[in-house]
């Protein structure tokens, strides 16, 4: 008589969840999570994100992180590369509503380093993460879900879930400033004209460069490489907005270019 152990239910689960998570992935809508796939710790749902990009044949073209307070633990998600944009006056980038079930906009900063993180044995300092940055830039995410009632998910289904990603409008990369202000920017986001947020922005996990080593050592924990060049985004100095109609996004933080694209 063969016995399942709880190794093999756990992968079942992870599996199962990231099936249909797949699925919805791909068709552009919304399914319901059963119970018993909720994932009961987040290295269950960080299974899950890993198992929807190998379903759908997407490599990871970025990383979103983010922490609901400056001292709050902190979560991410791996972007897909097929969704994350250059977006610009110069290269115009058009995103149709009905693709998305949900849809939210968040201004954001994205950093990038000028050399690989590999998987290692120890973990990497702080310091030399943070003198591995290389570019930054304006990025605006839109947040998204493949699942109903997605406010009301359990945490960990919204972190299997992409962390509620969709897309990624990136702008023009520049120069990283280690005195650029990232705790209190001054920051506009605009649709046709309309201004949705305008003033000093601030970032609930605070300084958002402290986010990047939890990702190294994250991406190196399991067995990532976390390669030169790689966006990442780290959270809204915005809050969320859900628009109802279309209209030409644009995001500025002063001191970068301005990221901006035709919502339809």
């Amino acid at each position: 008589m063969s016995t399942i152990s709880a190794t093999d239910s756990a992968t079942d689960s992870v599996n199962a969840l990231a099936d249909i998570l797949s699925v919805a992935y791909n068709g552009n809508t919304t399914i319901s999570v059963p119970a018993a796939l909720e994932p009961e710790n987040s290295d269950r749902a960080y299974a899950v994100q890993q198992r929807i990009l190998k379903n759908c044949h997407v490599s990871i073209g970025g990383w979103k992180i983010g922490a609901k307070s400056d001292i709050g633990p902190i979560q991410g998600a791996p972007l897909p590369q097929l969704r994350i944009y250059a977006a610009s006056a110069s290269t115009p980038v058009s995103i149709a509503l009905k693709d998305y079930p949900v849809l939210g906009l968040e201004l954001e900063i994205f950093f990038s380093f000028n050399r690989d993180f590999l998987p290692q044995s120890e973990p990497i300092p702080e310091q030399e993460v943070l003198e591995s940055i290389s570019g930054f830039g304006a990025s605006i995410e839109i947040v998204s879900s493949r699942v109903n009632g997605w406010r009301d998910a359990p945490k960990l289904v919204q972190l299997a879930d992409l962390q509620n990603h969709g897309a990624l409008m990136i702008g023009q990369m520049v120069a990283y400033r280690g005195d650029f202000s990232t705790l209190n920017p001054v920051v506009d986001l605009r649709l046709d004209g309309v201004t949705l947020f305008s003033g000093v922005g601030q970032n609930p996990a605070g300084d958002p460069r402290r986010l990047l080593c939890w990702l190294v050592n994250h991406c190196s924990q399991k067995g990532l490489a976390l390669l030169a060049g790689t966006v990442i985004t780290t959270g809204s100095y915005t809050g969320v907005d859900f628009p109802t109609q279309g209209g030409r996004v644009t995001g500025e933080i002063a001191g970068l270019p301005a990221v901006t694209f035709e919502l339809i």
